[in-house]
């Protein structure tokens, strides 16, 4: 009996610490939603929040990316092209951040207080990289980050039936900026071939 117990013991630990250690369960994007999912269930505005939920959690995670990416490329980058977009998403983005929190804020709506599993990923794939090697995997990142966020931003933009009218503000304000740090980064990616 002690050996059930103790094996059950271990068995609940293992399963505990593969959650806690970044597996499936431990997406920081999705327990923001729960969260947010849970404080409007039973309400009318339920759907909604959840709309508004799912783009800005996912927003931020991917723009929490960008701007760690781009401290990581400012200390590693060769290319001087390079480390001057590094900087732009450094400053861009910290200050969509600031203007997304504080929107989500207004909103009752909880932002991830870290980036989602799949950008840990990319995050340490770029972290192994060195000189001209983490230059491309850099641009190659930052330019898949953007085709993403521009297509989050435009379900948004183009949604007519989209509710929340500052949420949507929000995005077209955006979106024009994202734009841009997509067309500069196919750029310089397709200079360091």
């Amino acid at each position: 009996m002690k050996r059930i117990a103790t094996t059950g013991l271990m068995a609940c630990a293992f399963l505990f610490g593969t959650m806690a250690c970044g597996g499936s369960g431990n997406d920081s994007v999705e327990q923001a939603q729960d969260v947010t999912e849970e404080r409007f269930e039973d309400t009318a505005m339920e759907e909604e929040r959840d709309d508004q939920a799912e783009f800005m959690t996912k927003a931020a995670s991917s723009s929490m990316m960008e701007v760690e990416a781009g401290k990581l490329a400012q200390e590693r980058a060769t290319n001087p092209q390079v480390k001057e977009f590094a900087a732009m998403m450094v400053k861009d983005h910290t200050a969509a951040n600031k203007e997304m929190r504080d929107l989500a804020l207004s909103k009752n709506i909880t932002l991830p207080d870290s980036m989602s599993n799949e950008h840990m990923s990319q995050m340490r794939d770029l972290r192994e990289k060195q000189g001209a090697e983490f230059d491309r995997e850099y641009m190659d990142k930052m330019v898949s980050a953007h085709d993403s966020d521009i297509s989050l931003f435009e379900d948004v933009t183009e949604d007519a039936d989209y509710d929340d009218a500052e949420v949507k503000a929000f995005a077209t304000k955006t979106l024009p900026k994202l734009r841009e740090h997509h067309k500069r980064a196919q750029q310089i990616k397709d200079g360091l071939k």
